[in-house]
């Protein structure tokens, strides 16, 4: 495209040199620093951009056209980031993740203007995509503006949990909706959530300026609104900081000392609370560094207190909001829903947007994908819109559309993600998952082009290790008709299965039993019938009992996608007719739900048939259909016998047993408990009572052992006499010798070392 920019920053996007160079292969890097040492995150790239300067200009038939060869030269500039600040908190937050090439493109086509569309399979990453694309837009571009548009208020809300993670300013976050209240942090990113930490932290930066002038020894009053702070900042800080650089800044051969720049530094006693010292004193430019980001700290403070300055003015709560939304937040998030019935109202607002970034896309309707794409007036009969990023997976459940005529005849139920991608729009495809492990992938990865595994599936321990108390990470369990009845229907198109609930409760406290957190358990099924009876059952077996508990999820596979857990026990439902899961996005999305462990029950000889479901049921069919268990296994210890189960009453039999064994194991224990507590308690009743009496006796002895002691010592110094032969005659004097010695003996006494004598030898011993 001819808007295509050429340089790019990826601020934290690669977390090293070797990061970048393995994300483009086939390019020729050239580094514009040559000190290795140097040649650290962040980076700008240059692009080579093609300029087609034929364009438009005719050939005659027979003349051939030259390929041109693309430049795949790349130049990478290393910066340093500025100094923010001495308080930790100044430094910023860093991305963790280390991107695939793929998924680098797909950032690099998101930061680009105009339409990007990125396919992105089960675990590949999405979210971390469109998170990484929004933060290098708001840090390439901060005076423009992102929406973020999803289906559900749950993926919303994990995209925005991502955002707060990374170096984003907090007052530039805004999110509309009801599905707020569900976001896992204690802040309020709701707009009168939003207005009152603006107000908040109006207050904490006006307190932060009263610090400052209190520093600075400037007289009056300076700290009341930010209009004052403004004029405060203009007169004081600015003269102070200019006088400053004039002071320490090198003029033409003169060189500045490095103790100079701490020297003259005018603001010290107001970073007296920073990390000292704060200056290291080891060179100058490293000094200067530090200077400047100490003023670029203060500089901040008074330049959000600029921004805030209109909620001084404005008085009521509607008005603060609507600036708020209008003109502070840079990042806002809704869903399509929130967007179609507040449109009219953000349209008389003046909303503005420049970039639109919508997740879940294949889930949208295509009404529902254009209503965000109205919600501002044209400007001057031009659309404001730079970039439009759709991140979806069109292999997955479509959106629902409940009226059959609309849904078949209209085909309303495809999105317009899919309906481009059918067109033939390019899109990056992003290769390389990173949720469950590798033979469960396989499970679904045939339905995507070259979709792999990251290396981690293949390294971390979690994927490695078998499950515990289970032979297979996956595995089709075969359930036959129980007294003669598999699935029911006791209402229209309400389909259950009471053999298959059973088992999947059975398995589900199986599980519990052997110590598997409850949370990491979900139950999936096809049908809302199956999903209200295996509820019933779980009620029935597992409501109030602490060893039990619930699942983490009852629910159906649509109601799910989006969703994942560590484990997953799928119920099929069906006997006589395979039914919708015949469509093959649904059968995907079952599949991709599970990280570790996956267990399906149904009736393995009208599924394995169906061809559509073949790539999937010819690998569930290659092991054992009968639940291979190793009950005596706990948290990964190896037992080489294991069990099979062939059945669903052997296994409720089978977990009644480990049930009652273990409430019996559990009564023997608490009973050696309670045996052990008595025991203690009347040794230590014992003992304390023996301990008292020693104590008694011990002090009566020791005022006995202190009275003899004192009086005998009192005689005898009374009877010494000095160098001049005369007597101590003061029994002040003498009591005060007497009293080290009479403590001397008494802890001799104490500890059993010494027996005192009695009084007449130890008179007599004086007196000799």
């Amino acid at each position: 495209m001819p808007n295509q920019i050429s340089t790019l920053d990826f601020n934290d996007t690669f977390l090293s040199l070797d990061h970048l160079r393995s994300c483009f292969p086939g390019y020729t890097i050239q580094v514009t620093e040559e000190n290795p040492d140097l040649q650290v995150f962040p980076f700008r790239i240059k692009f080579p951009i093609s300029n087609k300067t034929d364009k438009g200009k005719k050939r005659k038939a027979d003349e051939e056209v030259e390929p041109k060869e693309e430049d795949k030269s790349l130049i990478v500039e290393p910066y340093v980031t500025l100094n923010r600040g001495p308080y930790p908190y100044n430094q910023p937050k860093r991305n963790t993740i280390q991107f695939t090439p793929t998924q680098i493109e797909a950032i690099r086509a998101g930061m680009q203007p105009g339409l990007t569309m990125v396919v992105g399979p089960p675990g590949t990453g999405k979210t971390d995509v469109a998170v990484q694309i929004i933060s290098n837009l708001y840090h390439n571009f901060p005076e423009q503006r992102t929406l973020i548009v999803t289906h559900s208020n749950q993926a919303l809300n994990q995209l925005f949990e991502k955002i707060m993670a990374l170096d984003i300013d907090e007052r530039h976050l805004l999110r509309l909706g009801h599905g707020e209240e569900e976001l896992e942090t204690e802040k309020d990113f709701s707009r009168y959530g939003r207005v009152n930490y603006v107000l908040a932290r109006r207050l904490e930066l006006l307190r932060e300026v009263g610090r400052l002038q209190e520093s600075l020894d400037v007289p009056g009053d300076v700290s009341y609104t930010c209009e004052t702070a403004g004029h405060f900042y203009l007169y004081q800080v600015i003269s102070r900081w200019e006088e400053y650089m004039s002071k320490v800044r090198p003029k033409q051969s003169k060189t500045v000392e490095v103790e100079a720049v701490a020297a003259h530094f005018p603001f010290h006693k107001y970073f007296s609370n920073a990390p000292q010292p704060v200056f290291k004193g080891r060179s100058y430019e490293e000094d200067m560094d530090i200077a400047e980001g100490c003023y670029r700290h203060i500089k901040k403070i008074f330049t959000q207190l600029e921004e805030f300055r209109a909620f001084e003015l404005l008085r009521s709560g509607l008005d603060r909001s609507k600036y708020l939304l209008v003109k502070e937040a840079k990042i806002i998030a809704m869903t399509c829903t929130h967007a179609a019935l507040k449109r009219h109202d953000l349209v008389e607002l003046g909303f503005k947007y420049d970039n639109i970034l919508m997740e879940e896309a294949a889930q949208i309707l295509e009404i529902e994908t254009f209503i965000p794409l109205l919600l501002q007036n044209p400007e001057d009969g031009y659309s404001r819109l730079k970039r439009w990023i759709m991140i979806g997976d069109h292999h997955q459940l479509p959106p629902v559309i409940k009226n059959m005529a609309f849904q078949k005849y209209s085909n309303m139920e495809q999105s317009l993600f899919t309906r481009f991608v059918r067109l033939g729009v390019p899109t990056i495809d992003l290769d390389a998952q990173g949720r469950a492990r590798a033979s469960l992938c396989n499970l679904y990865n045939w339905r995507y082009k070259q979709l792999g595994n990251l290396p981690h599936v293949q390294q971390l321990p979690e994927f490695q290790v078998p499950n515990p108390g289970l032979t297979f990470d996956f595995q089709l369990i075969n359930v036959e008709d129980f007294n003669g009845v598999g699935e029911s229907e006791p209402n229209p198109y309400f389909y259950q299965n009471l053999a298959e609930a059973e088992y999947s409760v059975a398995l589900f406290m199986y599980m519990r039993l052997l110590g598997y957190p409850a949370d990491r358990i979900s139950i999936l099924t096809t049908y809302n019938g199956q999903k209200h009876l295996i509820r019933d059952v779980i009620n029935q077996r597992c409501a109030g009992n602490s060893f039990f508990s619930q699942p983490n999820k009852v629910t159906t596979v649509d109601r799910f996608q989006g969703q994942q857990n560590d484990y997953i026990i799928l119920s099929l439902v069906r006997t006589k007719a395979v039914g919708h899961l015949r469509d093959v996005r649904r059968l995907v999305v079952a599949m991709s739900r599970a990280r570790l462990g996956l267990y399906i029950f149904g009736r393995v000889s009208l599924f394995q048939n169906c061809f559509e479901l073949t790539p999937v049921f010819s690998q569930l069919t290659a092991r054992l259909m009968q639940l291979h268990i190793r009950p005596h296994e706990y948290y990964s210890q190896e037992q080489p016998v294991h069990q099979i189960i062939k059945n669903m009453p052997e296994m409720t039999n089978m977990v009644y047993n480990m049930y009652m064994h273990m409430i019996q194991t559990s009564q023997k224990y608490r009973q050696v408990k309670a045996f052990d507590k008595y025991n203690n308690e009347e040794c230590h009743q014992t003992t304390f009572k023996t301990t008292h009496i020693l104590a008694v006796q011990i002090v009566i002895q020791s005022v006995n052992v202190l009275s003899t002691i004192y009086s005998a010592t009192s005689r005898a110094l009374w009877r010494t006499t000095d160098e001049n032969n005369n007597p101590w005659k003061d029994a002040k004097t003498s009591c005060l010798l007497a009293l080290p010695l009479c403590l001397l003996f008494l802890l001799l006494a104490l500890c059993n070392v010494y027996q005192p004598p009695s009084l007449p030898s130890l008179s007599g011993a004086t007196e000799e």
